[in-house]
């Protein structure tokens, strides 16, 4: 009786070879026909049918001034520097950096200081956010 389970248990691998049919008259006719139609496209008497053109002057086109039309990278409109996952990234490191430090140094007097930098940046915060009045027509 198995218990039910949220995980996969592994099945064991089981093995299943598929033989392929191999004719030999089959394969040697058809090298012979690629090579004589190797022959005849080199010797000119015959176009290039299948589609991959050979000549790489075909794949010249589509690459010629492509890396000239390129801009670079585009400036985002509009979006705030600190909203950056980058930037909150370094701010957290930092924090975290600076707090280690702190303990290290200044034992559990830094938590206190940690306190009321958090509260003034909150004040500063909300200050511009929400008591500073927002200009309509800028």
């Amino acid at each position: 009786m198995k218990f039910p389970s949220i995980f996969r248990t592994a099945a064991p691998m089981r093995f299943d070879i598929k033989p392929r049919y191999y004719d030999p008259v089959r394969e040697e006719i058809e090298q012979r026909t690629s090579q004589i139609k190797k022959d005849l496209e080199a010797q000119g008497l015959l176009e290039n049918t299948d589609g991959n053109s050979r000549d790489i002057g075909a794949y010249g086109a589509g690459i010629r001034g492509s890396f000239a039309q390129h801009k670079g990278i585009k400036e985002r409109d509009g979006v705030n520097m600190f909203a950056s996952t980058a930037m909150i990234r370094t701010f957290i490191f930092l924090f975290l950096f600076g707090t280690i430090f702190g303990y290290v140094y200044l034992g559990t007097m830094i938590f206190e200081f940690l306190a009321y930098a958090g509260v003034l940046l909150a004040a500063i915060y909300f200050f511009f956010r929400i008591i500073k009045p927002k200009k309509k027509y800028e």
